[in-house]
This record gives structure tokens, C-alpha cells and sequence, in this order.
């Protein structure tokens, strides 16, 4: 099949387009350094032609709520209007484990419109919901910082490597459309404290991590399980210490 893979440069796309053609795809990683931007629509029927699936993995540049709800909804419905001119089958996209419960978040929200521009679409979908990344520990850790210290609830959560979750995405395209949503996780549960606090050690950040009830997750409140996938979710085997035993080899 022709895959088109929007935002297939970066850290999930790139590694979805080594796995389809590694399978014998033919895989395009179509973003703005190629020449295809789904803002302004530049080169995305060209990249499309011919397309059986699109799995759109990008990612809003700004976490300001206007810009990222501009972003992801203004993206998906190029999209989807170029999907519908090149008769392309099936619309993949990756999204975040609970992001009906978290609406309080701006990032959360405009997640949540792209899913339902997605839904209304009448293109046959898969949505693939994952849980927050090992790759950003860092990140989430910046976004709580005052000062040395790291403000985070003390919330359940099941992260998941970025390599697994481009095997979820990758098996997700070369299959049939779901129509639904296939949830994804790792296989250990932490504390979101256990985790950051565990992740920057690693790092040798020196950094302190506290438990704040009050404190916000990209803007979210958190009270309780909102990480979490449910039940039937697919949990894919990388724990957290062999992510971290493998990027001290990387880094050697």
C-alpha cells in the first residue's frame, strides 16, 4: 500500500515509515521540510495521490490553547479534504489516552476536536490513543518546574516507549479501520512523582520532585486515574529501566 505519513520526520512518523517499509509499504514521511504543510495546503494533493491510508502523526508547534487548537483543526480538515479528493481509504491518527478527561487542558481539547473532525469525516478511521512517552520525561518535568523544584500531582500513570507506539501506529495502517479507538501502554504503572523524579536521577537532574494536588498537567487538573488506559488496552512490553538502560548505550 502507499502510506502517507504526516509529520513523518519526527520522533514517532519517522519510525512508523522504517517500519511500513520495512514491510514491504511504500511509506512517504510527508511534512513541512518536504514540502507538504497541512496548514496552508501546500503539496498535500500531490503527496496524497494515489494514497490507500494517511496517518497523520504531527504535532501543534505551540501549546498556547488558540494555536493548537488552530493547528490540529485546521490541519485535519486539509487533510480530510484532500483524502476525500484522492479517494484515500483509511485516516489514522495518533492521539493521547484520556483526553475527554481532560478538557481543561487547551492541548487536550483541540485533541479532542481533531478526533471528532476525524469521526464526521465519512473516511473510514483508526484512532490510537497512547500513553505519555518515556521520550518525555524532560519535557513534562519543564512544564512543572518552579525554580529547582518539580510541581506534579500525584496521579496513576502507565507510560509507554515511542518505539512501541510506532508499532501500534505502523500495525494500525497496514490493517482494516477500526472506527474506534485502540488504546496503548506500557506494561508498569507508576506514580506520575515516581516517575518524573526516577527519570531525571537517570538524567543526573537535580532537580526535586514534590506532590502537589494542585499543581497542573498541561494545563489539567488531575485527580485521579485520567493517564490510565482502560482495560482493554494493548500493553506492549519496554519497561521503563530497559528505555532508560537503552539510551545510556545510545549515548555512549
Amino acid at each position: 500500500m502507499k502510506i502517507v505519513v504526516i509529520g513523518g520526520t519526527g520522533l514517532i512518523g519517522s519510525k512508523v515509515v522504517a517500519k511500513l517499509t520495512a514491510h514491504g509499504h511504500a511509506a512517504i514521511a510527508a511534512s513541512p521540510n518536504s514540502g507538504v504543510n497541512t496548514l496552508t495546503g501546500e503539496g498535500v494533493d500531490e503527496a496524497l495521490a494515489g494514497a490507500d491510508v494517511v496517518v497523520d502523526v504531527s504535532n501543534s508547534p505551540s501549546f498556547e490553547d488558540a494555536a493548537v487548537m488552530d493547528f490540529f483543526t485546521t490541519s485535519t480538515n486539509t487533510l480530510i479534504a484532500a483524502e476525500r479528493r484522492a479517494g484515500v481509504r483509511h485516516h489514522v491518527a495518533l492521539s493521547v489516552v484520556g483526553t475527554e478527561r481532560m478538557t481543561d487542558s487547551g492541548y487536550m481539547r483541540a485533541k479532542v476536536a481533531q478526533e471528532l473532525l476525524i469521526r464526521e469525516s465519512g473516511i473510514p478511521f483508526s484512532l490510537v490513543h497512547a500513553t505519555q512517552f518515556f521520550e518525555f520525561v524532560k519535557s513534562i518535568a519543564d512544564a512543572a518546574t518552579d525554580g529547582d523544584t518539580v510541581r506534579l500531582a500525584p496521579v496513576q500513570i502507565k507510560p509507554t516507549a515511542a518505539e512501541d507506539v510506532a508499532t501500534a501506529v505502523a500495525r494500525t495502517a497496514a490493517g482494516a479501520p477500526l472506527d474506534g479507538v485502540l488504546e496503548v501502554s506500557g506494561p508498569e504503572e507508576f506514580l506520575l512523582t515516581e516517575l518524573i523524579a526516577r527519570g531525571l536521577a537517570a538524567r543526573g537532574d537535580s532537580r526535586t520532585v514534590v506532590a502537589d494536588h494542585d499543581a497542573r498537567y498541561f494545563g489539567a487538573y488531575l485527580t485521579g486515574r485520567e493517564l490510565l488506559p482502560g482495560p482493554d488496552a494493548e500493553v506492549f512490553p519496554t519497561t521503563f529501566d530497559q528505555w532508560l538502560d537503552a539510551q545510556v548505550t545510545v549515548t555512549r
